[in-house]
């Protein structure tokens, strides 16, 4: 019997395909460094500018908001937590496909922040940050005479 890595990113048809288990060790994951296993949770991030302000909005579902950390150092932004497994005495599992432990993903800004002004909040499952660029980044009109 012959063992296969599994690989929850791998679409049904393609575990054949002679390049697919090379490809997948050089492609994934792009965290810049970061290690990840597939059994811990890993957030998605969509981060993006609107009005001279960078947004961070992270997927962290089932989390509490103490469980949750937000640092701003510099051009460096982290966001970590861990969400907890509750064991119920004597229970019979039938299928655990919940993800837990602790996370922690770092971004780089194009800016120094200042962190008296990032907002954070968490709502629904989101965790939005909001990130005021420095005066010096803003873009300003020049008006022509």
């Amino acid at each position: 019997m012959q063992l296969t890595r599994w690989n929850p990113r791998h679409r049904v048809g393609l575990r054949n395909n002679l390049f697919s288990n090379h490809f997948d060790d050089f492609f994934s994951p792009l965290t810049h460094g970061q290690t990840v296993s597939y059994n811990s949770f890993v957030p998605s991030v969509d981060i993006f500018e609107k009005d001279e302000t960078v947004f961070f909005e992270a997927e962290v579902p089932g989390f509490n908001k103490e469980d949750l950390k937000v640092d701003v150092k510099g051009k460096i932004v982290t966001i970590s937590g861990e969400r907890k497994e509750e064991k119920i005495e004597g229970e019979n599992n039938y299928r655990k496909e919940r993800r837990y432990g602790k996370f922690e993903r770092s971004f780089q800004l194009g800016f120094d922040a200042n962190s008296s002004t990032v907002k954070a909040k968490y709502e629904n499952g989101i965790l939005t940050l909001e990130i005021p660029k420095p005066e010096e980044q803003k873009v300003k009109q020049i008006q022509i005479h």
